[in-house]
């Protein structure tokens, strides 16, 4: 059921994840396609924070920020699984890998090779955690005020 907390969670943590792409962009190897990076990881940011911090709100601030945290965790899950079964697709068209088995370790190195790619420079994971705060902050003003 739509709530005021779950649009304002879903369009902060949106804005999380857009402004997170946006720092992370700079930090990507020299002539990557970034297109669709930001779209794609802001419509995560927006379900996410629908479905998870939308249904956790209610619960006081100090739990929000807890909340903001672990949907914070649940889409940077999400996209790094995306981004990583995307490459890992275009190297299985190119006969990189020598089975399925092969190509699901390699993505789970992609995964592993991007997280430590956003956590070199601190300013990615500053965004995420103090966006996430924030943003479950005003998830939590709004179900106070509208609930």
């Amino acid at each position: 059921m739509p709530t005021a907390a779950k649009l304002f969670a879903s369009i902060a943590f949106a804005l999380v994840a857009f402004f997170a792409s946006e720092v992370f962009k700079p930090l990507l190897p020299e002539g990557t396609n970034a297109g669709m990076l930001t779209p794609v990881n802001t419509f995560v940011g927006l379900l996410c924070g629908w479905m998870v911090m939308g249904r956790l709100a209610g619960k006081g601030y100090y739990a929000a920020a807890g909340s903001g945290v672990r949907t914070v965790a649940v889409i940077l899950f999400y996209v790094l699984v995306i981004w990583a079964g995307i490459e890992m697709v275009e190297r299985s068209t190119q006969m990189h890998y020598e089975g399925p088995t092969a190509a699901l370790v390699g993505m789970m190195d992609l995964v592993a090779e991007y997280f430590r790619l956003m956590i070199s420079d601190p300013q990615v994971p500053i965004v995420l955690l103090a966006g996430g705060v924030l943003a479950a902050f005003l998830a939590e003003w709004a179900d106070e005020r509208w609930a």
